[in-house]
Formats: structure tokens, C-alpha cells, sequence
């Protein structure tokens, strides 16, 4: 048995569009094979309420992230509107199977073109940056992918959220929820970010000083640095042969 997402109409714990004062927004959220489940879950669960959330796909087929969660996507490419206000894409181990991916890439390129923001959090900066949407921009990623990105023109910043012009990305994984509310500090001001902030009780308090690796000493960057090894060894490979990237 697996875990099925799906989006409901059940009453949400989060701020409506009208209480914006502004008109909803439409963001759209790259699902994908083998995603990172808590880089998709932390922005929805933010933006979800105040903007109209979006999960794109080739199909509305449910695509399996990388903790055996299923995700059902609420619209296809073929379905897709010519612009969204908000493109979004979300990191993980199956960004691998989409540097070469020719029907993603452009998918992006074209929405990201069109769209008033383009954002990213995780690995997600890199198939940005692999759909040609990074270059000259100042992004960041996980930490342990932050050299990838030079490879597509962008100038990695060791930060928690990274802001230059319209293209906001945010590190690894966690820090999906503070993308969430830099991005709805932007848009629609401290009032809407600091509610939902308050509305999902975000009020971090890590047992460990250990969510960096300046924080979290030499032993656990080692252990961290071996499970990270196997992905970051096939991206270089794939951007290598598939892109002519490196």
C-alpha cells in the first residue's frame, strides 16, 4: 500500500485570497517521479490558501516521490494555461531523469518565460538552471549542490532563500517553508506572510545546531557527503553526456 496526496476541498488552517486584498494567484508546481516529497509539501502547505496551487505533470497519472508517497498531479502539460503567475519546481533524486528530458526543459523555459515569478526550492534550482532559466542569476541549492549551479551560468549564494529580480530559490529541502513566506512577504507584504506563519505554528526549535555544515561537525557532514555521493555523482554524468553541460 502507498500514501496517496491528493488536493481536497477540505477546510484549510490558512488564509483565503480575498483576505489578501489582491486576486488570487496561480502557481504552478512541478511534480515528478522521485521527487523530494517535503520540497513540494512545505511551499504547498504555505502558498496553498492565500495563491491557487497547481501540481503539473506529463499526466494526471500519480507520480511516486522519493519517500513512496504518491502524488496525484491536478493538471497536465497538455492542460496547462500559456502563463501561470508562479512557476515552481521542487528538488530530488529524479531531477536526474530530467537534465535530459527535452519535453520538461521546455516546458519551462516557455512557462518560465512568461511567468511573473520563477522559483525553485533544493535541487530544483538546477533544472532551472538546466532549462536555461538561472543564467546570470544569483540562485541557491542544497548545499551540496551549490558548485552545479556555476555550471548553468548562475552564481551559487550559500543562503536560506535567495532573492535577484523575479527568480526566488530557497536551499535544501526545509527551507521550503521560508521560500513559502519570503515569497508571500513579496507579494503581498508582512501582514499575509507573518498570519500563515502563525496559522502552521512555524516556530523552529532544532534539538541540533546541525542543519549546516558548519553546524553539524566533521563526522556527520562525512556520513551526510556518502548518501549524497550516488546522486551527485549520476548528475554530473547526466548533465555531462545529456546536456553537454561540464
Amino acid at each position: 500500500m502507498t500514501s496517496e496526496i491528493r488536493m481536497s476541498q477540505y477546510p484549510l488552517l490558512a488564509m483565503t485570497p480575498a483576505m489578501t486584498g489582491k486576486p488570487p494567484l496561480h502557481v504552478a508546481m512541478l511534480t515528478y517521479p522521485g521527487l523530494t516529497l517535503l520540497d513540494l509539501v512545505g511551499p504547498l502547505t504555505v502558498l496553498h490558501g492565500p495563491m491557487q496551487t497547481h501540481l503539473l505533470w506529463k499526466n494526471t497519472e500519480p507520480v511516486m516521490s522519493d519517500i513512496g508517497v504518491a502524488i496525484t498531479p491536478t493538471m497536465s502539460f497538455a492542460d496547462a494555461p500559456d502563463a501561470f503567475d508562479i512557476l515552481f519546481v521542487p528538488g530530488g533524486p529524479g531531477q536526474v531523469n530530467l537534465f535530459g528530458d527535452q519535453a520538461v526543459l521546455d516546458f519551462l523555459a516557455q512557462h518560465g518565460a512568461r511567468a511573473r515569478w520563477v522559483t525553485a526550492v533544493c535541487t530544483g534550482s538546477m533544472i532551472l538552471g538546466a532549462a536555461g532559466l538561472l543564467d546570470g542569476y544569483r540562485a541557491t541549492t542544497h548545499w551540496g549542490g551549490l558548485g552545479v549551479l556555476e555550471m548553468f551560468g548562475a552564481e551559487p549564494v550559500a543562503e536560506r532563500v535567495v532573492i535577484d529580480r523575479n527568480r526566488i530559490t530557497g536551499g535544501g529541502v526545509t527551507a521550503g517553508i521560508d521560500f513559502g513566506l519570503v515569497l508571500l512577504d513579496t507579494i503581498y507584504g508582512k501582514h499575509v506572510a507573518k498570519t500563515t506563519q502563525l496559522l502552521m505554528e512555524y516556530d523552529p526549535a532544532p534539538p541540533f545546531d546541525a542543519g549546516t555544515p558548519e553546524g553539524a561537525g566533521e563526522q556527520a557532514v562525512g556520513a551526510a557527503f556518502e548518501v549524497l555521493a550516488p546522486v551527485a555523482t549520476e548528475t554530473l554524468r547526466v548533465l555531462a553526456e545529456r546536456t553537454g553541460v561540464g
